[in-house]
């Protein structure tokens, strides 16, 4: 015979609490750091069904999730699929999730900012860095929008 598992309505991954009323494909994509992809990638290798409510899950297949998460590429992660491959600090694949993720994108800025590259200038006057045009959008100026601005002496009507 078996047992019929209770449901829970949280359920506890990477220092997350998850809904247990979604499935674990769904649930894994509110932790921070973890894509739609990496969570399939997950579901494939602990061969979890990813459609299975979260909720219902046993502590073993808990623990498979962690484990993945925890060390990707001992687990079959394909490296492409990482979120920080070659780390200046040491080039090695990782994966950051969560309030790291977090600590390491701030540091990669205040490094940006420190050795004065273009994209830390970029960031440090608050303008767009990946080299969209800024005529038309970005027109924040200490958090009020400037909106359109007119050359005195000239009135709106009809030309």
């Amino acid at each position: 015979m078996e047992e019929k598992q209770e449901a829970k309505y949280f359920i506890r991954i990477a220092n997350n609490d998850l809904d247990g009323k979604k499935s674990i494909g769904q649930a894994l994509n509110s932790i921070k750091g973890v894509s739609f992809s990496f969570s399939n990638a997950i579901c494939n290798i602990t061969g979890i069904d990813r459609t299975k409510k979260s909720g219902i899950l046993t502590d073993d297949e808990v623990g498979r999730i962690e484990n993945v998460l925890n060390d990707p590429l001992k687990n079959g992660v394909p490296a492409w699929l990482l979120n920080r491959r070659k780390d200046p600090e040491d080039n090695a694949d990782r994966h950051i999730i969560t309030t790291t993720l977090t600590f390491v994108k701030d540091n990669d800025i205040k490094l940006m900012k420190k050795i004065k590259s273009y994209r830390g200038i970029r960031h440090s006057f608050g303008l767009p860095v990946r080299g969209q045009k800024t005529r038309s959008n970005f027109r924040k100026n200490k958090g009020k929008v400037t909106g359109v601005k007119k050359k005195p002496g000239i009135k709106a009507g009809k030309t």
